[in-house]
C-alpha cells in the first residue's frame, strides 16, 4: 500500500494495482469467482472486543513466528530463485540463527509463472525454480526449518506482472501448498475485487484446514478492515499496517500504529507490524536496535528481512540476541503496553512468564533524553530491591526501584525487571547523565555537566568519571572527577568545558561518558554512555527562510527532507514545486510523514512561521499534523489536515530556545500518501 505511481515497490502496486481496482471493480458491479469446494461459512456477528474473539485450537504460532522473507532485501530480482533460498537455510544452521529461534524460511511474492495450468494449478517459475517448490521444502526440512509461500487473496498478487492470486482457487492452491510441503502461508489483500476481507480470509482458512496439513496462516490485508477485531479465529497473524521501508520514519510510524492493539495478541494470535528492516542500510546500527527491542517486546513476529548471504557481524550478532529474542518468544504471549510517551520518551512495559517485566525505554527524539520509571509503575511488588538485566549489555545491576536511563537519540534501552531475593548479588545500577546544551560552536568553550547517579539499594564505592571527545577537541573538568562513595539515590556532578578547535565543520560529534566503580563487594564496574555534540553556527540575524538554512538533524517517512520543493520520496531532488491548495509557495521544506527536521537557535530566536498543509500532488489523499517544538516542548500545533484544507498559518514563540524542531505526524491513520508541506517557512531571530 503505496504512494505515488512513479514507485516501483510493492506498496505502490498495493494501492494501484489492489485498492484501485478494487474500487473502480467494486463500482462496475464485478464479483468474485465462486470457491471450488464448499463455499465459505456463513457470517457470524462480531464483538469489539479481542478476548471474545478465540483463537485458532490448532497449536501453532503459539509464539511469534520467526523465520526469513525474501522480500525487503530481493524484491522481485532474478537472485530470488532455488539457489538462494537453499542457501538461507544453510545459513540458520551455519551462522547459529536457527538455535536462536529463527524457524521459517518464506517466499514472497514472484515464485509462481503468471498464469496457471490449463487445470487450473499453480506453476513454479522453472527459471527461479527449476526442481519445483517441493523440492526447495523437502531441502529445508531435511535441515529442521520449515518453508513459508506467498499468495493473495485476489485475482492476482501485487506484483506488477500480475501472478495468480488465491480468489476463487482457495481449495486447489491450499491443497498444492499442503501436497508441496508448505508450512507457512503469507496471504496478500491486492486485487480483492472488493470481496468481504471477512470472506475471502475465512475461505482460505477453510482451505487450509482441509488440507489436513498444519499451515500457519498469515493474514496480510494491512489493517485495512481491522483485522484484529474479527481474524483472532481466522489466522494466526494478522497486518496491522501498510508496508515497512528501511527507514526511521517508516518504522516508528508501523510501531505507533501497532502499540495500542496490546489487547488483541496473544498465543496462536498476534498483531504484526510487518517484517524486519535491520541490516539494509537505511537506518543506524542505534535505530535497529529500537527497531528489533520494540518489535520484540509488541510480541511481533521476527522475520528477518535482510540478505542474510551479505550481513554483517553487527547485523548478525542484534538478530540473534538471544535475550532479547526471549522477550518476544515468552510463553506467557503479553504484547508490551504504553505506560508513557510524553515529549517523545517512550516507556513500555511487557509481563513475562515468570512474573518479571521487560521495560522499554525508548527515545524518539533527535536528542539524549533521560527516561524513567518504577518497579512499582511496571507491576513489581514491592521488595528491598530488585534485579536489573539490560538486555543489550549482557550485565545485572540492582536498584532499590527506579529504573531509568539517559538514553540516546532513536535508542533504546531494553532491561528485565524482576523482585528476587539475589539482588544484592549484583552490584548497584547508575545512570550516567548529561546537562547543558549539547550545541557547540567552533573556536568557542562549552560548558558540559555530567551526572553518575546511584540507582542501586548499596552504595557505589570509588567513583570515578572521564569525558572524551574527538582527537583535537579539548575537553577539561572544572570540578571534581571522582567520589569516594555515591549513596543511593545520590550523584557525583562534574563540570567540563569542552571546545571544538576553531574551523571544526558543523555536523554531529561523538562524545563518550565512562563511569567506574566498585560494588560493595569489591567487583570492579565500568559503565559507558554515548553522547554527541553539534558544532553549529550561530543563526544569522533577521528572518530567514528554513529552506535555506543548515539543519541539526532530519528524519523522514519516504525519501529525504526536501528543501524548497515537495517531497518525492525517492532521491533528493525528485519533488517539485510546494503546491497547497493551488497556492504555489517559492520557498520551505517538503517532508514525507512521520518526519521531524531540527535546526539551532542557540537562544537568539523569537519566532517560526509558515504556511502549511498536504501537498496537492497527492490528488484527494493523505493526513497529516504538523507540530512545532522549542527545546522539547510543544509550542504549536494544527491537529489533523487533509488535501481538502486549504494551507493552515502556523506561527509559534520559540524564544530563548536553542533548538527548534518541525514535526508532521500521519494523522493516526498511517502515512500512505502523507506528502506534507512547510510553505514559506520562516525563522526570526
Amino acid at each position: 500500500m503505496r504512494h505515488l505511481p512513479t514507485r516501483t515497490s510493492r506498496t505502490t502496486r498495493r494501492r494501484i494495482v489492489g485498492a484501485l481496482a478494487t474500487g473502480l471493480l467494486c463500482a462496475a458491479g464485478v464479483t468474485a469467482p465462486a470457491a471450488q469446494a464448499a463455499p465459505p461459512p456463513p457470517e457470524r456477528p462480531e464483538t469489539a472486543k479481542a478476548q471474545a474473539s478465540p483463537a485458532l485450537a490448532d497449536g501453532l504460532a503459539l509464539t511469534p513466528p520467526m523465520g526469513f522473507n525474501n522480500w525487503n532485501s530481493t524484491h522481485c530480482r532474478a537472485e530470488f530463485n532455488e539457489s538462494m533460498v537453499k542457501g538461507i537455510a544453510d545459513l540458520f544452521v551455519d551462522k547459529g540463527l536457527k538455535a536462536a529461534g529463527y524457524e521459517y524460511v518464506n517466499l514472497d511474492d514472484c515464485w509462481a509463472m503468471p498464469t496457471r495450468d490449463l487445470g487450473g494449478k499453480l506453476v513454479p517459475d522453472p527459471i527461479r525454480f527449476p526442481h519445483g517448490i517441493k523440492a526447495v521444502a523437502d531441502y529445508v526440512h531435511s535441515k529442521g526449518l520449515k518453508l513459508g509461500i506467498y499468495s493473495s487473496a485476489g485475482t492476482k498478487t501485487c506484483s506488477s506482472v500480475g501472478f495468480p492470486g488465491g480468489l476463487g482457487h482457495e481449495y486447489s492452491d491450499a491443497q498444492q501448498f499442503a501436497d508441496w510441503g508448505v508450512d507457512y502461508l503469507k496471504y496478500d489483500n491486492c486485487n480483492n475485487q472488493g470481496v468481504d476481507a471477512k470472506q475471502r480470509y475465512r475461505t482460505m482458512r477453510d482451505a487450509l484446514k482441509a488440507t489436513g496439513r498444519p499451515i500457519v496462516y498469515s493474514i496480510c490485508e494491512w489493517g485495512s478492515n481491522k483485522p484484529w477485531e474479527w481474524a483472532s479465529d481466522v489466522g494466526h497473524l494478522w497486518r496491522t499496517t501498510g508496508d515497512i521501508s528501511d527507514s526511521w520514519g517508516s518504522m516508528l510510524s508501523l510501531m505507533k500504529q501497532n502499540l495500542p492493539l496490546a489487547p488483541y495478541a496473544g498465543p496462536g494470535h498476534w498483531n504484526d507490524p510487518d517484517m524486519l528492516e535491520v541490516g539494509n542500510g537505511g537506518m543506524t546500527a542505534t535505530e535497529y536496535r529500537t527497531h528489533f527491542s520494540m518489535w520484540s517486546i509488541m510480541a511481533s513476529p521476527l522475520l528477518i528481512g535482510t540478505d542474510l548471504r551479505k550481513a554483517s557481524a553487527e547485523t548478525l550478532d542484534m538478530l540473534s540476541n538471544r535475550e532479547v529474542i526471549a522477550v518476544d518468544q515468552d510463553p506467557l504471549g503479553m504484547q508490551g503496553s504504553v505506560l508513557s510517551s510524553e515529549s517523545g520518551r517512550w516507556v513500555v512495559n511487557k509481563e513475562m512468564a515468570d512474573g518479571s517485566r521487560v521495560v522499554a525505554l525508548f527515545n524518539e527524539s533527535g536528542t539524549a533524553q533521560r527516561i524513567a520509571t518504577t518497579a512499582g509503575a511496571v507491576g513489581l511488588p514491592d521488595a528491598d530491591a530488585y534485579t536489573v538485566r539490560d538486555l543489550w549489555q549482557h550485565k545485572s545491576y540492582n536498584t532499590a526501584g527506579t529504573i531509568s536511563a539517559t538514553v540516546p537519540a532513536h535508542g533504546t534501552v531494553l532491561v528485565r525487571v524482576s523482585a528476587d531475593d539475589k539482588w544484592a548479588q549484583n552490584p548497584p545500577a547508575v545512570e550516567l547523565g548529561l546537562g547543558g546544551s549539547p550545541f557547540v560552536e567552533a573556536g568557542r568553550p562549552a560548558t558540559l555537566t555530567t551526572t553518575v547517579t546511584d540507582l542501586g539499594r548499596t552504595p557505589a564505592r570509588q567513583v570515578s568519571v572521564a569525558l572524551s571527545g574527538p582527537a583535537g577537541w579539548t575537553v577539561e573538568p572544572s570540578s571534581p572527577t571522582g567520589s569516594a562513595a555515591v549513596p543511593t539515590g545520590k550523584a557525583l556532578s562534574t563540570s567540563w568545558t569542552v571546545t571544538a578547535p576553531a574551523g571544526t565543520k558543523t555536523g554531529a560529534y561523538d562524545l563518550s561518558l565512562k563511569a567506574t566503580y566498585l560494588s560493595p563487594t569489591g567487583t570492579a564496574v565500568e559503565s559507558v554512555l554515548p553522547l554527541t555534540a553539534h558544532v553549529v553556527v550561530a543563526p544569522p540575524a533577521g528572518t530567514s527562510s528554513l529552506g535555506d538554512l543548515p539543519w541539526l538533524s532530519t528524519s523522514n517517512g519516504w525519501g529525504p527532507v526536501e528543501r524548497n520543493t515537495s517531497n518525492g520520496e525517492s532521491a533528493a531532488g525528485d519533488g517539485h514545486p510546494i503546491t497547497i491548495g493551488g497556492v504555489v509557495y517559492a520557498k520551505g521544506l517538503g517532508v514525507h510523514a512521520n518526519s521531524a527536521v531540527e535546526f539551532y537557535t542557540g537562544g537568539a530566536c523569537t519566532s517560526v512561521t509558515a504556511h502549511v498543509g498536504v501537498d496537492d500532488e497527492t490528488g484527494a489523499r493523505g493526513t497529516v499534523a504538523f507540530e512545532i517544538w522549542a527545546d522539547g516542548k510543544k509550542v504549536a500545533s494544527t491537529g489533523v489536515l487533509t488535501n481538502a484544507d486549504a494551507a493552515q498559518a502556523m506561527s509559534a514563540d520559540v524564544s530563548g530556545a536553542q533548538s527548534v524542531r518541525l514535526v508532521v505526524t500521519d494523522g493516526g491513520d498511517g502515512v500512505d500518501y502523507d506528502h506534507a508541506d512547510w510553505g514559506d517557512a520562516t525563522l526570526s531571530c
